[in-house]
């Protein structure tokens, strides 16, 4: 586990590989944190390993499929780790596209997160990709053997889990009981570089100016809060006009998640704080 920190999907945009820059970036003492774009939970996992002195945590994301994958390893992990044994032990591209053509709601919760987490590793890419519909549509991946299940990390997350309040949560009504002196960490669907596509379709809703706009509104509401925030998003003019009120830090960040190969690498990314950081 790259920085000691478990993880369960592949997510664009995710914060595995980020997490030695953030660290100068963290507060020093956090009791309690809101995470209302939790995606793959790194920087969440990373602080519940590191400030024991955490309380409570309160994760949230619109998408209902990744939620309901959070709570079942929370309270389902041994069922939930032997339906992924079982999809480990015959994948295949059918198998693969049986799955995916399923409909999530004739089944159980359980059955959910094993079929997120199984389309997740095996699909292209790791990414994640919805039509209109809200339906899965990502193809099937080249992996000689993709990790379906690794029963270690998902029982640390397990165990990580419990004092963690997880639910399906607009960002806006996720902090709305955030208080002075909580930590709130925004990490959106990243607002489009100029001439490049955008990964904004992680539910059937998109998420362009009027949303990065509304989320730059709930940050100045929480600053005035007392509230120490941090937010991350793309290198744009677009961003940095909307925080030009507070810090605005540069991380180098890999993207990988691209058909052609040779257009992926580094780039730039803007880390925004509402509160001077210790270097």
């Amino acid at each position: 586990m790259k920085n000691g920190v478990p993880t369960f999907v592949k997510w664009a945009g995710g914060k595995k590989q980020l997490l030695e820059q953030f660290e100068k970036f963290f507060p020093k003492k956090i009791e309690r944190y809101f995470d209302p774009f939790v995606g793959g939970g790194a920087v969440a996992f990373y602080l519940l390993k590191t400030h024991p002195e955490i309380k409570k945590i309160y994760l949230s994301d619109i998408n209902e499929e990744l939620i309901i994958t959070y709570n079942a390893i929370k309270n389902d992990i041994k069922e939930l780790i032997s339906l992924l044994k079982e999809y480990k032990s015959k994948h295949n591209k059918d198998l693969y596209y049986q799955i995916r053509a399923e409909d999530v709601k004739k089944l159980s919760k359980v059955q959910i997160a094993a079929r997120f987490i199984y389309l997740n590793k095996t699909c292209f890419n790791g990414l994640y990709r919805v039509n209109s519909k809200g339906g899965f549509n990502v193809p099937i991946g080249s992996y000689k053997n993709p990790g379906i299940c690794n029963e270690e990390e998902l029982m640390e997350i397990s165990k990580l889990l419990q004092k963690d309040d997880v639910a399906v949560k607009q960002f806006y009504d996720a902090v709305k009981e955030a208080k002075a002196g909580d930590f709130v960490y925004f990490d959106p669907p990243y607002y489009p570089l100029k001439g490049k596509s955008s990964f904004t379709t992680y539910t059937k809703d998109n998420f362009l100016e009027k949303e990065q706009e509304h989320l730059a509104k709930t940050f100045r509401e929480l600053d005035k809060r007392g509230c120490k925030v941090m937010l991350s998003n793309s290198d744009t003019e677009f961003i940095k006009n909307l925080y030009k009120e507070h810090i605005i830090n540069i991380a180098s960040a890999r993207r990988m998640i691209n058909c052609d190969a040779t257009k992926r690498g580094s780039i730039n990314e803007v880390v925004v704080t509402n509160y001077l950081v210790t270097l």
